[in-house]
């Protein structure tokens, strides 16, 4: 028999397509372009004004690169504005109040989602009702309570309300998340002899830790930028925290602006390290609970 040659099939040319531009791309890429504009000029505009000098500053020229780099500005920050004593209170008050945010809204959502009880539900309620309560509504009732206990002007006037106003919304983010958690893994880990102190701590606490992340970076922020309460609770110079560095170049007469924004700028920089830091942690934390695990 004669055999038929196998017949060479030639190439095909896959046609390349390309990406064309279409409105709905132009409106997000102009509304991203808007956003970053927005949140990186006003630290762009801080850095320049921490190296200007005051006549530079009151002239009103806002957008203009300073003349001189004015590097003194952080050195009057570090010495005069008492940097590091503030750097310390700042960063004990908010450490001791994530260590018990975390600790104890970490137990307070496992036992709302896991714990079969009837009052379960209104005690969510109640967290999220105190994401509602103002801070300002508090500022007086705190302030006579912590004097009968003779905590005022100490750190635990700082601690104890910042505890409380940072837990509501920790309850809700972690207790979101938990209830993704499969509950198989617990009634696995059950029949192989685990407690729930065990199963909580082997368990619970090491999955859940990219909403854990999140709460840290919550409370961190908003503990470190807090201003109201500590004004109204600290008299003492030596507790005072970052925030309060400001007032070491305001004198009758005069004020160092220079000096102001380079002290700014050395507050604004451990937030913006531990953010960058834990952004990927945080970003799955904000989504971990969406989706059914």
């Amino acid at each position: 028999m004669r055999q038929i040659p196998n017949a060479v099939s030639a190439p095909r040319t896959v046609p390349v397509r390309r990406g064309r531009f279409s409105l709905g791309k132009g409106l997000v890429w102009l509304l991203l372009s808007v956003l970053f504009v927005t949140q990186i000029y006003p630290l762009l505009w801080l850095l320049l004004y921490s190296l200007k000098t005051n006549e530079e500053i009151l002239s009103g020229s806002f957008f203009s690169l300073p003349r001189t780099l004015m590097w003194g500005n952080y050195k009057d920050a570090y010495v005069s504005g008492s940097y590091l004593r503030y750097l310390f209170n700042s960063f004990f008050v908010t450490s001791v109040t994530m260590l018990v945010v975390i600790v104890l809204c970490s137990m307070v959502a496992y036992a709302i989602t896991r714990f079969r009880f009837r009052l379960g539900p209104a005690v969510m309620t109640v967290f999220l009702v105190g994401i509602m309560i103002p801070l300002q509504a508090t500022l007086l009732p705190n302030m006579i309570i912590f004097k009968h206990l003779g905590i005022l002007n100490t750190y635990l006037a700082l601690i104890l309300p910042y505890i409380t106003f940072s837990t509501p919304i920790a309850v809700f983010i972690l207790s979101g998340f938990m209830r993704s958690i499969p509950v198989e893994i617990e009634e696995s880990a059950i029949m192989d002899g685990a407690g729930v102190t065990r199963m909580f701590r082997s368990i619970i606490m090491p999955i859940s830790t990219p909403p854990i992340m999140t709460v840290c970076i919550l409370t961190f922020i908003s503990v470190w930028n807090e201003y109201i309460m500590a004004a109204t609770f600290i008299s003492s110079q030596s507790l005072k925290t970052l925030p309060f560095g400001v007032y070491s170049f305001v004198s009758q007469y005069s004020v160092n602006y220079g000096a102001i924004g380079a002290f700014l700028v050395m507050g604004a920089a451990p937030v913006i390290v531990i953010y960058f830091i834990l952004s990927e942690k945080i970003s799955k934390g904000m989504v971990a609970g969406a989706v059914k695990g």
